[in-house]
Order: C-alpha cells, then sequence, then structure tokens
C-alpha cells in the first residue's frame, strides 16, 4: 500500500507517493523524464522496510505545472526537491534517481553534499549537456520550437488499454504492469479520452544545458558514496564512461535490462538488494 499527499511550493502543488514503513530509513526517489513517483512501484514492493518517498516532478503526474511559457530547466527541479526534504524535516538522506532523475539527484547532492548521505543512481549520471559552441544554434532551434507550441495539441486515446499497449511499446519500452502503474497516475479521463497529464512543455528541448566544464564541477563535489546501475540496453555506458572518474565514491554495477530495469523483476531484485544492504550499513 502506497500513502499520498501534496505540498505547496511558491504557489504550486507537488504531489508525493510514499510507501514501506513510516519510521523506516528515509530515502528520496527522483523519477525519469515524462514519468512519474509511480516508477518506484516495483523496489518499493521490494525493500517493504525502508521509508520510499517519491514526488511527481513539476509537470509530471498529479504535481502541478510550472506557468505558461516558463521552460522546464532541470535545475529548477533542484529547489524542489529542497523543499521537499525541508517539508519532511529531513536534514540529511539517501537520494535514489532514474534517468533524468539521477541526473537531477547528482546536481542536488553536488550543490548540497552535506544533506546526502548516499546516492542510487539508475540507468543516468548527470544531465545532459551542450558544448559551448553548439549552444547559440540550440537555443535558436528551442526558442523557434517553443513559439510553435501553443499551435500544438495532443490526440486523446480512446481508452486506458490503448494507452497502456502504446507505452508498452515506447522508444523505452516496458512490461504492462509498470505501464498500468505509470498510466494510472500519468493519465486524466475526459469526455472524448484519454490524455497525458504531464506538461507538453517538457517535449521541447532546453534553451539552455549546463556544459561539460559546469557538470564536472558538480561531480567532483559527489563526496558520499554512489551507486550507479547501468541497464545493458539503457542508455549506454558511451554517456557516462567519461565522467566516471570525476566521482570519489562511485561504484559501479552493469545489469541485463532495458532503460526502465528498475521496473524488471529480475535486475530490480538485485538493485533493491543493493540499496537495502548499504542503507545499512
Amino acid at each position: 500500500m502506497h500513502r499520498s499527499w501534496r505540498f505547496e511550493v511558491h504557489g504550486r502543488r507537488l504531489a508525493v507517493m510514499e510507501w514501506g514503513d513510516p519510521q523506516g530509513i528515509p530515502l528520496v526517489a527522483l523519477h525519469g523524464w515524462l514519468d512519474n513517483a509511480a516508477s518506484f512501484t516495483l523496489l518499493a514492493k521490494l525493500l517493504p522496510q525502508v521509508r520510499l518517498i517519491a514526488p511527481d516532478l513539476a509537470g509530471h503526474g498529479l504535481s502541478d505545472h510550472r506557468p505558461a511559457g516558463q521552460p522546464y530547466y532541470i535545475w529548477d527541479n533542484l529547489a524542489d526537491v529542497q523543499a521537499l526534504l525541508d517539508e519532511l524535516g529531513l536534514k540529511r538522506v539517501a537520494l535514489l534517481g532514474h534517468s533524468m532523475g539521477a541526473g537531477i539527484a547528482s546536481l542536488f547532492a553536488g550543490a548540497f553534499p552535506d544533506r546526502v548521505s548516499r546516492l542510487f543512481l539508475l540507468d543516468g549520471l548527470a544531465p545532459l549537456d551542450y558544448p559551448a559552441e553548439q549552444l547559440p544554434a540550440q537555443m535558436a532551434e528551442a526558442l523557434l520550437r517553443g513559439a510553435r507550441l501553443g499551435r500544438r495539441s495532443l490526440r486523446p486515446y480512446a481508452s486506458f488499454e490503448q494507452a497502456v499497449r502504446a507505452r508498452m511499446g515506447g522508444r523505452w519500452p516496458i512490461g504492462r504492469e509498470a505501464a498500468v502503474w505509470l498510466l494510472a497516475r500519468g493519465l486524466r479521463e475526459e469526455a472524448d479520452g484519454w490524455y497525458w497529464r504531464s506538461d507538453l512543455a517538457l517535449t521541447q528541448p532546453s534553451v539552455v544545458r549546463l556544459c561539460e566544464q559546469q557538470i564536472a564541477a558538480f561531480l567532483c563535489r559527489l563526496t558520499m558514496p554512489v551507486l550507479l546501475v547501468m541497464a545493458a540496453s539503457g542508455i549506454g555506458m558511451a554517456r557516462v564512461e567519461q565522467q566516471l572518474a570525476l566521482v570519489p565514491q562511485l561504484e559501479l554495477e552493469l545489469l541485463a535490462g532495458g532503460h526502465h530495469l528498475h521496473l524488471e523483476a529480475v535486475p530490480a531484485a538485485f538493485i533493491a538488494q543493493w540499496i537495502g544492504e548499504r542503507l545499512q550499513a
């Protein structure tokens, strides 16, 4: 069973899911792009002794969208994570992040290393970057696409089942049970069909991203133990291999599985075991 609640950050509401023992060791989990807090349902089932706390990041799931016209910069999530920890009264906590959530966790831990006891990162280590020399062209493209956003609209799914099948066969395929978990929180039903709750602005390219040197500065400040689990069929080691040496206490594990390996039974069992052992250490 899970518990759901909300809190307010600067006039916006963020929705939160919790599982496990309310008196257990807290573990704050940050989901990936266009997912939601239900992404951690399977790990929560495997870690009943842990108090697993997962917010829907801004624009995702049941959380409010950012104001119209405001881009979704990855670093803006740090203020929301900080507000969540303050709301919970957690001065220091372990963080778990998947994909985009892993990048957010690394940035937060690099900015506030005294507030993070451990990092568990799943198929992602740091945010995507723009090489400095590419930024002007990337910015122009993002601004032009953003100007066209108001003319875009999504076609609804005719049924919840149709949406489940579509999510199962998406860019990063997942099983049926995992799709149902995510879509139960990620869709809304209207008179003409089922729509994604996530903000369409999330699908736009970033106007600005951090560059390689800035990301390196954050990774060098990850002084806490870091467990990085990469999936054999995920985003690929090529994206992170140049950054591994920057993290002082990095432990790397490679697992067979897809990008959402924490939603697959076999790799999730290994991940849960590793998390449980290290939280107790």
